[in-house]
Formats: C-alpha cells, structure tokens, sequence
C-alpha cells in the first residue's frame, strides 16, 4: 500500500472541488493539495447545468443574496482577467406570468429584494415619469442595469418581448443574472489550480483514518493500488454522493437528491431570438392537447395525470453564439427524489413532448414544433440539496474534515463564493457576515430553526 502525505485531500472534482482547490492553492497559497477523483474533472454532474447565475434569491435574511453578489463579484473579477473566456453575459432572467395578481406579487418580491441588495426596482406601467428601460446588451456583463424591472403595461411588454405569449400580463427582468460556459469556467480555475500546484488522483475514496478526534489520512482505491494520504484536512466536494462520503466520517447530513432533466434541439425556426433573456413562464398550466389526444390520455392511469395542472416554472433560453440554433428547455414538473443518486439517469420517454408544450404556453411559435417534433437531446442530473434549498460550505464535527455541497442546481453560479468561503474555514481566515448561513451548525440555532418554521424557503427554479 502505497503512502503519501498532502495539506489537504479535496473528494471530488466537480465544480466544488475544483472551486475549493482554486481557492486554496491559488488565493489561500495553501502547500500541497490534491483533488481525487474517479473521473475526469467536470464530468458527472458539473457539465450538464444550464450555466445560469442570478442574485434574484428569496428568505427575509438576505444570505442567498449576499453570497450570490459575492459569487458574481468573483466570476466578473474572473471574467476580466481571463479576457472572459468563459463567455459571461449578464441578459438577466424573465418572469413572465398572465396572472393579474402576480404582478403584485412581483412588485413585492422587487421591493423586498432591493432592500436585501439585489438592487433597486424600476416599475414600468406605461406612465410619462416612468424609469428608463435599458435592454440588456445580450453578449456584456459589465456596465449593466442590476436590480429588475417591472413590466405592467401589456403594449411595454409586447414592444420590448414580441415573441412572447400576448396572454403576458405582467413581466420582471431581474437584471444581475445571465449564464456563462461552464466547463470553461471549470478549465480556466482548473488550470490555474494546477500552476499552483494542485495535483489530481484519479480514484475513489473508500475510507478514511481518524484519531484523537480528527482526520489523519483518507484511503483512496487508484485503478493499481490502494493508497494511503495522510493529510491534517479532508474535503467532502463529492457532489451527489456528499452523502456517502460523509458517512465514511459517521456524519449523516441533512440532503437529498432531486432528479432534474434538461432538453436541447435546434430552434431551426427562430421562435427564440438568440439576443433572448432566460425565460420563464411563472404559471400553472394544463398542456393544451386536441380532444382527441385528451381523451386518449384519459384512457390509462399512467397517462391520465397529463391532462392535470402542472406547475410553474418551464423555462429555456438560447444556446450558443448568434449564429447558432440551440435552445435549452427545463421543467421540473414533477420531481423524483433519490437517496443515493442512480446513474445512468433515470429515462422519462416523455419528457422532450411535455417540456416543449410547456414552453410553448410562453413563446406560441414554438408549436410549429407539436406536430413533429425535433430531434432532441436530453442529459441532466441530481440537484443535491437542504430542505431549504440552502447549500453547506463549513467544518464537520470531525476535526479537520470540511464539506462544500448541496449546491443544489445553482453550483456553477455559487461555486465561486462557496469555494473562498471554504478555504477561509479551513484556513482560519475571516469570515464573510453570512457564513452561518451555510454551516450545519445552522439547524443547532434556535432562531434558524424558528425562521423555517415561519417561512417558506425554496427559490429553486
């Protein structure tokens, strides 16, 4: 059995890890770090994202929002270092609803997102003393609006979203959002981890050595041998399987696994302007099938449910430079939860249909499409998460051993802020105000535990 020794062994390399790992080797200039992996970096779950970021996060305290300003801070101060290799822009997100009480709702969440700091909300009703709108410029992520705007006047929202559904009442562009490449993010922290010093080992852990109370070494399994790596500090960055690894430890952590699927075809018809914000369509629906389809579906038990109202939150947005075609499309419209995550995932034949109409309630063009529909493909992945929907980045009650997880769908976007947050715990450095946010030790605190009681948390799209 071979032995070796390192500062500190990180599980997994995922974009967590990979975070972690920039953020030790190359800001915290922490010695010898490796990162462990039974696959290739960015390989399992980090590469199937649909490579969105916001700040536009719920919860009265304001902690998503915090970290997500910080998160974005990073990947801009990245952005302008790598000569933006990564492809930032800032489009924003579009909520998009033809609910009349909505639209109060949406001035409400603006309101109160502002007072957190997700920046100021400008309403637009179609008045002379109506704010200034300024269209996003569709490939920049510097000098833009932050906060969000408010569409309430139909004639506004068809002049600046022509493409959308004229059922559309009411419309919030929340502004300090837009998507990035993120294996490009990914390579670029990953190769500057490596000139630091960063090495990677491609195996499994199976086990670790405590004793006196802390870590003393993690057993790896490499492909020859099995190896011993005697190191003061573990990282559990392992992803869906945060979990397991953690049991290794005798820690049980408070996640689980959603199921979480994403189509992309080619929009050959341009019924998506590729200039688009991430759109979202924030209403219930029933599908619109023909009489014949419904009383088709109406026949089965296993069909029937289709004919019901499904949930909010269908969405999509281009993919690809302004010459290509590729539209993303995700609806969470019924979510399956694991355990353990299974892998190959989960098949749901019908899928590609349903998301497609549901996308279509948005954007009506899009049922040129029903009749026959494209070749698609279909990957996806587990959204590893909190009840509340809050990620961890904080020590374990072994001493030594830290987790960076249940990032949940949002890991691209958080990874940044998650990633120095965990490098300031395991180096002692200071931490940012909202820390206890994202430590396990949260659920011990009387007022945290009151505060799920009183409030709904979710915010995952």
């Amino acid at each position: 059995m071979a032995v070796q020794q390192a500062d500190v062994v990180i599980c997994g390399a995922g974009i967590a890890g990979i975070a972690a790992a920039y953020y030790l080797a190359v800001k915290q200039q922490v010695g010898r770090v490796l990162l462990v992996d039974e696959r290739p970096p960015l390989s399992l779950t980090s590469d199937k994202s649909t490579e969105a970021y916001r700040n536009w996060w719920p919860g009265p305290d304001g902690a998503m929002i915090q970290l997500m300003n910080r998160s974005i801070d990073l990947l801009e101060e990245l952005a302008a270092e790598s000569d933006n290799c990564f492809r930032l822009n800032r489009r924003g997100y579009l909520y998009v609803t033809a609910d009349p009480a909505q639209a109060e709702r949406y001035r409400q969440m603006g309101q109160l997102a502002a007072q957190l700091g997700a920046g100021p909300l400008r309403v637009h009703a179609g008045q002379l003393h109506d704010p200034v709108y300024q269209p996003a410029d569709p490939e920049a992520y510097a000098d833009q609006p932050d906060g969000a705007d408010l569409f309430l006047d139909q004639a506004l929202i068809r002049r600046h979203f022509p493409y959308l559904t004229p059922e559309a009442t009411a419309v919030l562009h929340t502004r300090r959002c837009g998507w990035f490449s993120g294996q490009q993010l990914g390579a670029y922290l990953w190769e500057q981890a490596r000139l630091a010093g960063v090495q990677l080992v491609t195996g499994r852990v199976t086990g670790v050595e405590l004793g006196h109370g802390r870590i003393q070494a993690v057993i790896v399994q490499t492909e020859h041998d099995t190896q011993t790596i005697q190191t003061p500090v573990f990282v559990n960055a392992a992803g869906p399987y945060v979990g397991e690894v953690a049991r290794l430890i005798g820690v049980e952590l408070p996640v689980f696994s959603e199921l979480h699927l994403k189509l992309s075809f080619k929009d050959s018809r341009g019924c998506v302007p590729r200039h688009a914000p991430l759109l979202i369509w924030d209403d219930p629906q029933r599908l619109n099938w023909s009489p014949q389809e419904a009383e088709f579906l109406a026949e089965a038990e296993a069909t029937s449910w289709l004919l019901e109202e499904l949930p909010a939150g269908v969405h999509g947005r281009p993919e690809g430079a302004d010459a290509g075609q590729m539209l993303l499309v995700l609806w969470p419209y019924h979510t399956r939860t694991f355990d353990a995550p299974q892998f190959p995932l989960p098949a749901d034949p019908e899928f590609p249909e349903i998301a497609l109409r549901g996308l279509s309630r948005l954007i009506p063009a899009l049922r040129t499409y029903l009749d026959r529909l494209p070749a698609v493909y279909i990957d996806g992945g587990y959204y590893t998460k909190t009840a509340e929907n809050r990620f961890l980045s904080c020590p374990l009650p072994v001493q030594g051993v830290y987790l960076i997880g249940a990032l949940s769908g949002y890991g691209l976007m958080a990874a940044c802020a998650a990633g120095e947050l965990l490098a300031a715990h395991v180096t002692g450095s200071a931490l940012p105000p909202c820390a206890g946010a994202f430590d396990l030790a949260r659920y011990d605190d009387p007022a945290y535990r009151a505060l799920l009681a009183s409030v709904e948390f979710g915010g995952q799209l």
